[in-house]
């Protein structure tokens, strides 16, 4: 089973690559949404995807449990899209009521830990393709904010983990892929 990590920027048709790599497997796809309408500008994001995707593949919207998700929907034939990767950080990162400093170090909820050790277990041996969506964002500016700053620093770890683990990693930007790896 292939492991394939999507990467770039907001906007950079990482999603539309990810989507059509999963036609291109043929068989049935269940995309991993990880997405929460939390304002009229995401919902309108949340309803953009939507509309892009086919209407006979499975949507299942989960912002916290993903290896959950991807253990109840894997199946021999099907291909998942999680997208994507980042926000999923994000969500597990503001899942409880914890604020973060603007100076100085944060702490990280336990389930952070947790949701990505259990995400990179079940990644050890995927019994479907599975193709993850996650953003670059460390090729910027460095934030001024701590909490953005720690932000970046996790998205980086994590991506670099799941990387060392997938089949496959490819660079989105203009809408054009560039393999990183390919085992």
């Amino acid at each position: 089973m292939v492991r394939t990590l999507v990467l770039g920027g907001a906007r950079s048709g990482k999603s539309a690559h990810a989507e059509r790599i999963a036609q291109q497997n043929g068989g049935e796809v269940v995309y991993i949404a990880t997405a929460q309408a939390s304002d009229i500008e995401m919902a309108a994001r949340i309803a953009h995807h939507r509309r892009g995707r086919p209407s006979h593949w499975t949507t299942v919207e989960e912002p916290l449990m993903l290896a959950d998700a991807i253990a109840r929907h894997a199946a021999p034939g099907t291909t998942i899209i999680v997208d994507c990767l980042t926000l999923w950080l994000s969500n597990l990162m503001f899942s409880d009521t914890r604020s973060y400093p603007e100076d100085g170090s944060a702490q990280l909820p336990p389930l952070v830990f947790e949701q990505r050790a259990a995400l990179l277990e079940a990644m050890r041996s995927p019994v479907c393709d599975v193709i993850f969506v996650s953003n670059e964002v460390g090729l910027g500016i460095m934030p001024m904010g701590a909490v953005t700053r720690f932000f970046v620093d996790e998205q980086g770890r994590l991506n670099q983990a799941l990387a060392a683990q997938c089949d496959r990693v490819m660079f989105v930007a203009a809408g054009l892929p560039l393999m990183l790896k390919d085992a």
